[in-house]
């Protein structure tokens, strides 16, 4: 079964059921359990053995797996903060703050978009800061859980590979270093990475029609929809899973005599980034910054973020004597409680994620499609094959590690076959370099069995199935945009200065054309906004 079109069948299930059901744990435990079916042998003993593998192997295996554990514990962590920093009147003086100058949903959603950039180190730090802090903003002004969800992620991953200075750079510098060596080019890792910038459409575009949605008020697709039912009030949809109760709201909402002081959450926030900043810095080796950084052990460094922030926000709540020890105790632990469901549904899809990489899916869906590639199409077409590889596996670093070191020596050999005398200055590699990266994230930003994706909605306190149907179609937009009037005009010899221009245009026009305005949200008191979900 391995690397045959029998892999691609488990994730396809999980994605196909989610999508259909709305259910996201047992579309992915019907995934996890057909991928343990595929590798234990189809037959009806190996049917009943594959069900009990699914918790007895998989499960424990990714719960095993160190790194898991250090984003299990940092995520618990950052929602004990949250926890404490709502109950202590931190989070109100945030509201409070914002929507001075965010007084309505275009200038929140740009509020919240602008904060998605500037926490631009790591995508998991971005997704957990910007959407905890942001979202009691939004319900306040009546922006659907839907969009604040779409706001964090398309700032997340598209902004972390962009950056110099992000958590990610070590591994994609290490990636390329190790394929330009291959290929005996005479550029170091970074310097490709560097030059590839210039050909990252999908990222940039991404990020530009975050900010265009928000200054236009436009919307269109299912995200339409939900915004229209928000602005009368319902910032959720009725019947979304949530992994929480209203009670546990309810243990978190602070006292009607408790004061709202910005300090009380605006100080752990800063504790959390710049611990989380140092101790990349500190772990990290390297000639400058960025390299430094990037080589830097980011899961340690967001576990001593967290557990300080969590810290800072206890001594602050029993210090002023708004919270006793034990109500900030209490506060903690509600807050690591609505993060319960996070760490099931991440667990799930990294049994998914590793039963794909059992099953060879990867391998399979690059062979496939990547046969027979023109040079000129070949930057599009291995967009499209990272975006499919992650949106089926659920990891754009996955999909980054099996197709970075097979897309340079394609574009290299593909380039010289051509009879091109300098294919390591030519823009098809570094446009194919970076497409590669792109595409990755695309997928994964696209795909319900990705810890990003969970992160994002679960952050935002958004269906994770809703979060997906809705920003999919602005994906796929971005997407098309990024490969029509950019990836596909640079292979054919345009200069990507005048492409990316081109593309944007191209972005926010269309936007105008197809999006449509929801209407202004009615006057009513504070607090009345009703979120309808199930628990």
């Amino acid at each position: 079964m391995t690397a045959t079109w029998f892999s691609i069948l488990p994730p396809l299930l999980a994605i196909g059921l989610a999508l259909l059901t709305r259910q996201i744990l047992p579309s992915l435990l019907a995934g996890v359990w057909l991928g343990a079916w595929l590798v234990e042998g189809v037959t009806l003993k190996g049917l009943g053995i594959s069900l009990l593998d699914t918790v007895g192997v998989y499960v424990v295996d990714a719960l095993s797996d160190p790194d898991h554990v250090m984003i299990i514990v940092f995520s618990l962590m950052i929602g004990g903060m949250v926890g404490i920093i709502r109950r202590n009147g931190g989070t109100d003086g945030i509201v409070k703050l914002v929507t001075r100058w965010a007084s309505t949903p275009r200038r929140g959603q740009a509020a919240t978009g602008g904060l998605g950039v500037a926490v631009f180190f790591d995508d998991y730090a971005n997704t957990l800061v910007v959407g905890n802090t942001m979202r009691p903003v939004t319900d306040r002004l009546r922006i659907s859980r839907e969009k604040l969800a779409y706001l964090v992620d398309s700032t997340a991953a598209p902004v972390a590979t962009l950056g110099l200075f992000t958590t990610w750079i070590g591994f994609q510098v290490g990636l390329l270093g190790e394929a330009a060596d291959g290929i005996g080019l005479e550029r170091t890792g970074f310097a490709v990475f560097v030059e590839s910038l210039a050909y990252a459409f999908y990222p940039v575009l991404a990020v530009v029609l975050v900010f265009a949605i928000a200054a236009s008020g436009r919307d269109f697709g299912p995200m339409l929809k939900a915004e229209r039912r928000a602005r009368e009030g319902q910032v959720l949809r009725p019947g979304s899973q949530l992994g929480n109760s209203e009670a546990l709201a309810e243990e978190l909402q602070p006292d009607e005599r408790t004061p709202r002081r910005l300090v009380n959450a605006v100080v752990p926030i800063v504790v959390l980034i710049t611990t989380t900043l140092i101790g990349l810095i500190v772990t990290g080796e390297g000639d400058n910054a960025m390299e430094v950084m990037g080589d830097g052990d980011a899961f340690s460094a967001l576990l001593w973020g967290s557990l300080l922030a969590v810290l800072v926000a206890g001594v602050m709540s029993v210090g002023q004597r708004i919270l006793t020890l034990s109500e900030t105790v209490a506060s903690w632990f509600s807050g690591v409680t609505s993060m319960l469901y996070v760490v099931i549904i991440l667990t799930m899809a990294w049994s998914l994620s590793a039963l794909t990489e059992e099953l060879g899916t990867a391998e399979f869906l690059a062979g496939a499609l990547g046969d027979a590639i023109p040079a000129a199409l070949l930057p599009a077409i291995l967009f499209v094959i990272a975006a499919a590889v992650a949106f089926a596996t659920g990891t754009s670093w996955g999909t980054m590690g099996i197709l970075t070191p097979l897309a340079v020596p394609v574009a290299w050999a593909v380039l010289e076959a051509q009879g091109n005398a300098f294919p390591e200055g030519h823009p098809i590699l570094f446009a194919s370099v970076s497409t590669v990266l792109a595409g990755a994230v695309w997928g994964d930003h696209c795909s319900p069995i990705s810890d990003t994706t969970v992160i994002s909605s679960l952050a935002s306190q958004c269906d994770v199935i809703d979060h997906v149907r809705t920003q999919i179609p602005y994906a796929l937009y971005a997407g098309a945009v990024a490969l029509v009037f950019g990836l596909i005009p640079v292979g054919f010899g345009l200069p990507w200065w005048l492409a990316f221009p081109m593309a944007v245009v191209v972005l926010v026009a269309g936007l105008r054309l197809i999006g449509k305005q929801s209407p202004a949200p009615a006057e009513e008191a504070p607090g009345e906004t009703r979120i309808a979900a199930d628990s």
